[in-house]
């Protein structure tokens, strides 16, 4: 097991014990000031009973968004770090640093790859102050579910600097996508340092940050979501990818900008 799995899996355990109620006020307190939460939509800091659950806090109330099927929204409170053209079969993990998407979605996806050939693609980094649920950017139907285990480098700015393939080291979940009218899109869901877990919440098999190193495939024959539905959770800050087929949406200019979910990330060409 690499380094970075071990200090996430320890980071994780401490996270998920809940101490005296006392002790625990101070650390979900001094956690929130620390790193500056706005915490004006989520209950009282101490109604947390672990860091965790701070952590993983789900919204009190449910945000308003577009619905129509005419644009996707954001997937997560986020900073838009990447986001462009698919070149032929290469994306961008930040400026100066590509990758190729057929390496990061793997051979289980070869059909969907294939559509992605310049298509489109957006970065999300979801820092630790973030509100750390995911959500389905559009109405669609999950065909496929790929969990492929691996490192947990952080995903920080200086780690996608430097790191090269920082996304196909790290561990990751991949989600396949097809909308009414059978164009796919993929949602990337990539683990970091101290994200012990991704949670996902339609398919409670995966676990991730575990001793295994193989690949798991979860196929589904009438799996239907709707725009905003919720999808989980990252156990701390990490990073979500989103790839589109070639002429399926128009971005919108969002590189370098913090954006909330429900935020309009792309229209329908």
């Amino acid at each position: 097991m690499h380094i970075t799995n071990t200090i996430s899996q320890k980071f994780h355990t401490f996270a998920t014990t809940q101490f005296f109620q006392p002790i625990q006020n101070i650390i979900n307190t001094g956690y929130v000031k620390l790193l500056g939460l706005d915490m004006s939509e989520f209950e009282s800091p101490n109604n947390y009973k672990t860091l965790n659950a701070l952590f993983t806090r789900a919204l009190k109330k449910p945000r308003e968004f577009d619905t129509s099927n005419n644009t996707f929204i954001s997937p997560a409170d986020s900073f838009v770090s990447a986001s462009g053209d698919i070149q032929k079969d290469t994306a961008l993990q930040i400026k100066g640093m590509s990758y190729n998407i057929e390496d990061l979605l793997t051979l289980y996806c070869y059909k969907g790859y294939k559509k992605l050939l310049d298509g489109k693609f957006m970065n999300f980094y979801l820092s630790p102050k973030d509100y750390h649920r995911y959500h389905l950017s559009y109405d669609a139907t999950i065909t496929k579910l790929i969990h492929v285990p691996g490192k947990l480098y952080p995903v920080n700015f200086v780690y996608l600097n430097k790191q090269k393939d920082l996304f196909l080291e790290n561990e990751r979940v991949i989600i396949e996508c097809k909308t009414v009218t059978n164009r796919y899109f993929y949602m990337v869901f990539v683990g970091a340092l101290n994200v012990g877990k991704m949670v996902f919440t339609f398919e409670p098999r995966v676990k991730t940050n575990t001793n295994t190193r193989s690949v798991s495939v979860y196929k589904y024959d009438n799996l239907s979501l709707k725009k905003g539905d919720c999808l989980g959770y990252f156990e701390m800050g990490s990073t979500v990818l989103i790839f589109w087929e070639k002429d399926m949406v128009e971005l919108e200019d969002l590189e370098n900008q913090k954006v909330n979910y429900t935020k309009i990330i792309a229209k329908n060409l």
